[in-house]
């Protein structure tokens, strides 16, 4: 099927349901005018003052009596709402998360930073290469310092006395 083909017939879907949503909304508005008409007859106002009042009175009990039951029904979808929910949450539970199996990618190192860090940064894993020279270098002792080791002694022994006689 050709793409101006099947946009042809989205469209022509699109439109149908379009009439479609407002054929409905048309209906609504008929059953609703047609149940006002049934079951709420005009008031008739050519009555006194105490039978108005009367009349708003009356008027007032059925508006709670609908608001009482329109509460019970609510409340009703709300607990259905939330059991559904928990059955929602259950199936997953049951059913569990599959995680997809890992593909083997054959990838060196450079490729991989390359696709992290984008195209334009050139990176290089060769680490031997960024390694600096050091170069050993052998320390030779003086030979001055190995002297006679009495000698070293007699010198810590008068630092020694130096410190207890002050």
């Amino acid at each position: 099927m050709t793409s101006s083909r099947r946009h042809h017939l989205k469209s022509l879907m699109l439109q149908i349901a379009a009439g479609w949503l407002e054929q409905e909304v048309k209906d609504i508005a008929l059953a609703r005018e047609a149940y006002v008409n049934e079951n709420c007859p005009t008031p008739d106002l050519s009555l006194d003052q105490a039978g108005l009042m009367e009349l708003c009175k009356s008027i007032a009990s059925q508006i709670d009596k609908i608001d009482d039951s329109r509460y019970d029904v609510e409340a009703k979808v709300q607990k259905t709402d939330k059991e559904i929910e928990d059955l929602k949450l259950k199936v997953v539970e049951l059913a569990g998360v599959k995680k997809p199996a890992l593909k083997k990618v054959r990838m060196s190192a450079d490729a991989m930073l390359q696709a992290l860090l984008g195209g334009k940064h050139k990176v290089t894993m060769d680490l031997r290469s960024n390694l600096k020279q050091v170069k050993k270098e052998v320390k030779e002792e003086p030979t001055e310092a190995v002297g006679d080791w009495r000698k070293n002694i007699e010198d810590k022994a008068d630092r020694k006395k130096m410190f207890e006689t002050s």
